[in-house]
C-alpha cells in the first residue's frame, strides 16, 4: 500500500512494544510483527472471513478524532486469555479447538487489550505533533454464519487501511492481529502530501537562478512572526517518584534507580501526590507495599487521574501478589508489576523499559 509511511512506522513500533509488554504479562515470549498492509472495506474484509474473531475498538480523542479496531482470531484470544488465567495447557488446547470462551476469558483478554492500547498510546503520543489520547473499548465477539453483520456491527461500514501482523508465542500456534483504521482517521494520523504548484519563471539567457538569502531571525521574532516555538517535553526536572510506606524498602528502591540520573522523589502511600509531582517531569512512578491490595491500587488510580492526558508509566511492586490483584493493577493503569525481593538487574531492566533508557548493567544484588 502506497503512502502512510509515518503511520506504518508508528504501528510497527507500537505492535512490537505491545508484544513485549503483553508477553511480560503472560509470562511468555510473545512477538507481534507487522507484515502487510492494504486498502480494504468492511464488505471485502468480512467477505473473506472464515473464522471467529474478537474485535477491540480504540477511541481516538483530542486532535485526532475517530475509532479504529484491533481484530484478533477468537482462538488466539482464547489461548492468550487462558494463559493469563493460568489454565493448564491441555485445557487451553481443548478450549482453542472447540472455540470455548468464558466470562473470565473475556475479562482477561480485556487486560491484554489494555496492554496493547498502552503501547499504542506511548508511541502515538511520542510521535504525533498534536495531542492524542487512545481509549480502549470493550471487546466484541463475532462468529461468521451465526452473528449477523449490520451497518455498525461489529465495525461500521467504511473504507479501511488494514495492517496485518503475525503473532508468535512459544509452543502455541497463533494467527494474526489486524489493525483496521478508517481512511479518514489514517489521513489525520498521516496526512497525504499536498500537491506542489509549478511556477514558471522568465529568465535571461546566461542567468543562473539565485536563491534569496534568508536573514537570521531571533527566537522572539520567530514566535512573534507566527513561527512555532521550540517543542519540549513537560516542564520540570526529570524525576522518578517512589511511594512506599516502609522507609527501608523505599531507600533500597531509591538506591536501585539512581543509575537513571533522574531526581528520586520519595513519599508514602498517604502523601499528597500532586505536591510530589509539582515542578517535575515524572518519568516513572513506583508504588510499593507488602501486599498488593486495594490501598495500593487506589494510589495507582490517583496517579492516572492526576495526569489524565499523559499519565507517567506506573510500576507496582509487592512481596505478595494474587492473580486477581495483578489483573486489577494492569486494569487500573500499571505498566508493569514486580515481585519483591528481586535482583537489582531485574528491577533496572523494568525501569529502563518504562523510562525508555538504553541498556545498562548494574551490579546484581538483592533488594
Amino acid at each position: 500500500m502506497d503512502g502512510y509511511t509515518t503511520l506504518h512506522e508508528m504501528l510497527e513500533s507500537a505492535l512490537k512494544q505491545a508484544g513485549e509488554e503483553s508477553g511480560m504479562l503472560l509470562g511468555q515470549d510473545l512477538s507481534i510483527s507487522l507484515t502487510d498492509s492494504l486498502a480494504t472495506n468492511k464488505t471485502a474484509y468480512f467477505g473473506e472471513l472464515d473464522d471467529s474473531i474478537f474485535v477491540i475498538g480504540v477511541d481516538s480523542r483530542e486532535a485526532y478524532v475517530g475509532q479504529f479496531y484491533l481484530v484478533f482470531s477468537l482462538r488466539d484470544a482464547i489461548v492468550m486469555s487462558s494463559t493469563l488465567l493460568g489454565i493448564p495447557p491441555a485445557r487451553i488446547q481443548e478450549k482453542r479447538r472447540l472455540a470455548i470462551i468464558e466470562n473470565d476469558d473475556i475479562d482477561a483478554f480485556s487486560e491484554i487489550g489494555n496492554m496493547v492500547n498502552g503501547s499504542f498510546n506511548t508511541v502515538f503520543q511520542g510521535t504525533l505533533p498534536n495531542k492524542v489520547h487512545l481509549k480502549v473499548l470493550p471487546p466484541k465477539k463475532f462468529v461468521p454464519d451465526i452473528d449477523q453483520l449490520s451497518e455498525d456491527e461489529p465495525i461500521p461500514e467504511n473504507e479501511y487501511l488494514m495492517f496485518r501482523s503475525r503473532l508468535e508465542m512459544a509452543d502455541q500456534e497463533l494467527n494474526y492481529l489486524d489493525v483496521l483504521i478508517p481512511v479518514s482517521l489514517g489521513n489525520q494520523f498521516d496526512p497525504p502530501p499536498e500537491p506542489v504548484e509549478q511556477v514558471a519563471h522568465d529568465t535571461v539567457e546566461g542567468d543562473e537562478p539565485v536563491a534569496a538569502e534568508a536573514a537570521p531571525v531571533s527566537p522572539e521574532e520567530g514566535v512573534a512572526g507566527g513561527g512555532a516555538p521550540p517543542v519540549s517535553g513537560e516542564e520540570g526536572v526529570d524525576s522518578i517518584v517512589l511511594l512506599q510506606d516502609d522507609g527501608d524498602a523505599r531507600r533500597l528502591l531509591a538506591d536501585a534507580v539512581t543509575f537513571t540520573g533522574f531526581q528520586v522523589v520519595e513519599g508514602t502511600l498517604d502523601d499528597n501526590i500532586k505536591d510530589l509531582f509539582s515542578g517535575r517531569n515524572v518519568r516513572l512512578v513506583i508504588i510499593g507495599s507488602v501486599d498488593a491490595d486495594d490501598r495500593e491500587l487506589a494510589v495507582c488510580i490517583k496517579v492516572m487521574a492526576l495526569r489524565q492526558d499523559s499519565p507517567p508509566p506506573i510500576m507496582m511492586s509487592a512481596e505478595r501478589w494474587t492473580r486477581t490483584a495483578a489483573l486489577k493493577a494492569l486494569k487500573y493503569g500499571a505498566r508493569d508489576i514486580a515481585l519483591t525481593p528481586c535482583s537489582e538487574d531485574e528491577l533496572a531492566a523494568k525501569v529502563r523499559r518504562c523510562c525508555k533508557l538504553a541498556d545498562q548493567h548494574p551490579l546484581d544484588k538483592q533488594l
